[in-house]
This record gives C-alpha cells, structure tokens and sequence, in this order.
C-alpha cells in the first residue's frame, strides 16, 4: 500500500493488512478503502480492502479453529476470564477509538468518550453473564432415567457491523460469540474498519487461539459473498431492513442461523400531562443524537391534535437554537452527517415531505459551513403517518410531527408500521406509561425519552429485525440447544 493515513491518535499497526488465523497478513489484492471525514470531505485513512478470496480465508480459519480447535471446548468459567482480560485490553485504547469514531463519521467528540466507554463496561457485563449461565442442567424426564439439556456454541459466526455506532455494536456480536464458544469473523463497515482493528488487535494481546477471530474489511459483494459461505453457521447483521431481508434469504435458502438488528421509524407519544415547553426540548435533543443516524431515533411524534401548533412553535423555537458546527468542537450540539451518500438521501426525503406535510423549519445546509455534510435539524408538521416521511426511516435530523385525536388514537399510529424497534411514552405518569407500552409494537419502549440498556435484551418486530442481543438473550443467540437422554446419570451429575 502506497499511503499509509491514520487519523491523528490512531495507531494501529496493521492497517494494510488483514488478520486471519491469528496473523496480519496482506490480502488478496492491493486494493484498499479510503475513510473520509465528513466535516472536512477529505481522506483521513486508508486501510486494506478485502475481496471474496480473503472471505473464504477467513472463513476456512474460522472453521477449522471450530471444528479442531480449544476455544469450544473451553470451559465457561474460563471464556468468561478471557473476556475480562479483553476488557482491560480495550480500556487501553479508548482515547484512539474516540478519535477513529470522531474521524470516520462524525460523532461529536464530547459525547463519543461515554459511548465507547460503555461499550467497553458491556464487556465485562457479558463475561460476568457467561458466569451465571446454565449451560447445562439436568431435568427431570419421563423417557429417560437421566435427562440433560446443554447449550453449545452456534459455531462459525460472520459478525457484520454498521457505520455509525461501530465499536459498539461489533463488539457486542463479538464478546456474545466468544461467551458461548464460537469463532468469529468480524467484518466492519468499509467506512469504520478502525474501531474493528482495534479490537482484533486487542484480540491478538490477550492471545486467543488462532482463528478465533478474524478480521476482514470488503466491500457489498465481498460481504455477500461472507454471508453465502456454506462454512458460516450463523450470521449476525445490524444494519439496513434491505440489506437483512437479503441476509435473511440467504440463510433461509440453507437454514442458517440469523440474528438482524435493523432499521426503525419509533414514535413518542405525547400525553396532556407533558409540558409543552418540555417536550419540545426532548425531542430536539434527541433527534440530533449522532444527527438523527440512531436505528432506535425517535423520529414521529405523536401529539394531541389540540397541542399540535403549540408543540410545533416549541421544536421550532429549541431547533432554532441548535449549535450546528465541527464534530470536534466542544459546543456543537449537531455535527455533519455520516457521508455524502447520506447527507443526498436526507436531502431526498425532505423533498418528498414537502409534497405531503408542512416543512415549518430547517430542511437546508446551514450557511455558515461551506465544507461538510451538514445538515439543519429539520421538523415536519401535520404529517400524514401514511406519508413517506412517516413510513420510512430516514436516518437524519428529520421529525415528523403528527397529529391524533385521543390516546387510542395514538397507540394505533405508533403501531402503524412495518417498523417495530424502539418507541417512547411521555408522561408523569408511570401506570399509564407502562400500560402504553405493553401495547406498542415494538422490541423496546421508554418512559420519557430515547432510552436502552444494552445490558439488556435489545432488538425488534416486525421488520425491524429478528432476535436480540445483549444480556442472558443476547448471548443464547449464539448458542443452540441439545437434549441428551441417558439410561445412568453421568459423574458430574452424581450428586
């Protein structure tokens, strides 16, 4: 590789590379995949680009550090230490994997510090899990003298991350896979490889076995090409509802095991208890998070028809104020969008709204930045919930504001879509919060906000994905279940 760019703080060793079977080793071909920083457009990494051929390697080391080797067979108790010692490996590098994820696509550089180190804690939370879990336990049966149901490891798993919470997210994949006993091979997003190497790298401090994991960074066919690969037994994917729809076809075709984090278009339903002013200010917070690019963003808000104007002049008002600036700079309340592609998709979508709501502020790049992929915290009002714009998730600063006529009403229009991820109650009032979430649709529900625990089961209906991850869910994911019938009961079990 001719140009060997980190951005500044990172430093990883091996960015021409690939890591397979426990060694960085050069890929197929010299291709490689540049990483743009979406406030300046300009290149700020390259790293080395994997095709089909390095798939397949990865694939065959995987599989073989499966089928042949310890990791397994090792006891829980003992994955659980590993994943401590990985942990602590990781905690290291937190100030690089600020700076990668800050560089690479944005994130505000005074909130990704709390994120990583969050991702970092859910380690040690899984491994503290991977201690409690019955992996076995003996039953009671009436075909059998003895009867023991174990959960073994799903085997080789293609852990496939997204671009905007990149460490997080495949780390979450990963130490779940390694809990249970599987082989992994990671395969980040072409436009966050970094936070990827940096665990590989920490992967390879702690000393797994070889082929535990592996680490290969391609393009849309390469990954296909992943996924297709009969040596794969499970792929777990987050990402777009289009690109799981083909992972999903893909392991129906020969029954492999599936776990889709997808897209989401979750609503707040406003109660009357909820102060306008309050409101307000808590979905302009929120749908500026990471510049609306959240899968769980609360994007619709559902409102009493009677407090829709008022509660529009609020966002307007909080929307107003929004510090709109550089990723790094320590005022900016929203930063630019994740990459050009992006920011064209947003752009698109607010057209499309103009023809069926009210576009009462934002929707343009802001003025005062002349480079970046920018764009105005935007608010749609009296939106039409079967509209576009309500329907389909955006992945931007962009609000839609809808109208009801009483709470039934609102349940029905939160429930009202082909999403199913996240939703939001706000009230003062818990009963009623909780009696409202328990008939939303949807894989999560919080009482006054964008809230989750990733500690905790996390995932979707409907087409907002299949299975969870995260916590004692997260890790059975990884696991398939085994009944053994016995005439005598075993040594372990003697007692």
């Amino acid at each position: 590789m001719a140009e060997k760019l980190l951005p500044e703080g990172v430093a990883i060793r091996n960015p021409d590379k690939v890591f397979i079977d426990g060694k960085w080793a050069a890929p197929s071909t010299d291709k490689t995949l540049a990483l743009i920083d979406p406030n300046t457009e300009q290149p700020v990494g390259r790293v080395a680009e994997a095709v089909e051929a390095d798939m397949d390697r990865a694939v065959e080391a995987a599989r073989k550090a499966f089928d042949e080797g310890p990791w397994p067979a090792t006891l829980p108790a003992q994955r659980a230490k590993v994943l401590y010692r990985l942990a602590d490996a990781l905690k290291k590098r937190e100030d690089e994997l600020v700076k990668a994820w800050t560089a690479q696509v944005g994130m505000l550089s005074v909130a990704a510090p709390f994120i990583i180190s969050g991702g970092t804690a859910s380690v040690r939370h899984m491994a503290s899990v991977t201690e409690r879990y019955e992996f076995e336990k003996h039953v009671q049966s009436s075909e059998a003298d003895t009867a023991i149901i174990v959960r073994e490891p799903a085997g080789v798993v293609a852990a496939i991350a997204p671009w905007n919470a990149p460490y997080t997210i495949m780390l979450n994949k990963v130490v779940a896979a390694l809990a249970a006993g599987c082989t992994v091979i990671m395969k980040p997003s072409p436009e966050t490889p970094l936070e990827a190497y940096i665990i590989a790298e920490a992967i390879e401090e702690i000393g797994l076995p070889p082929g535990v994991v592996n680490l290969v960074c391609g393009d849309r066919a390469a990954s296909d090409h992943l996924v297709c690969n009969h040596g794969v037994d499970k792929v777990s994917f987050t990402g777009s509802t289009v690109a799981g729809k083909r992972i999903a076809s893909v392991c129906g075709e020969r029954i492999a095991r599936c776990t889709l984090e997808l897209g989401g278009k979750s609503a707040a339903i406003v109660r009357d208890d909820f102060a306008t002013e309050a409101a307000a200010r808590l979905l302009t917070s929120t749908i500026t998070v990471f510049s609306g690019q959240v899968c769980a963003m609360l994007s619709r808000a559902i409102v009493p028809r009677k407090r829709h104007n008022e509660l529009a002049d609020a966002i307007v008002a909080e929307m107003k104020k929004v510090k709109i600036g550089y990723s790094d700079a320590p005022d900016t309340q929203l930063g630019p969008l994740a990459m050009e592609r992006q920011r064209r998709r947003v752009e698109g979508y607010i057209e499309k709204g103009k023809e069926t709501a009210d576009l009462v502020t934002g929707g343009q790049r802001p003025s005062h930045l002349n480079r970046g992929y920018f764009i105005e915290p935007t608010l749609f009002a009296n939106v039409d919930n079967a509209s576009v714009i309500a329907q389909e998730e955006i992945f931007g600063p962009v609000l839609s504001l809808i109208p009801c006529e009483d709470e039934e009403d609102a349940v029905r229009i939160a429930n009202e879509s082909n999403y199913g991820l996240n939703g939001s109650v706000l009230t003062h009032d818990h009963e009623a919060a909780y009696k409202i979430a328990r008939r939303i649709r949807s894989g999560g529900v919080a009482q006054n906000g964008m809230r989750a625990d990733f500690s905790l089961p996390f995932g979707g209906f409907k087409q907002s994905g299949i299975g969870r991850e995260g916590g004692a869910e997260g890790l059975a994911a990884y696991l398939e279940t085994k009944t053994i019938l016995l005439n005598g009961r075993p040594a372990r079990f003697a007692n």
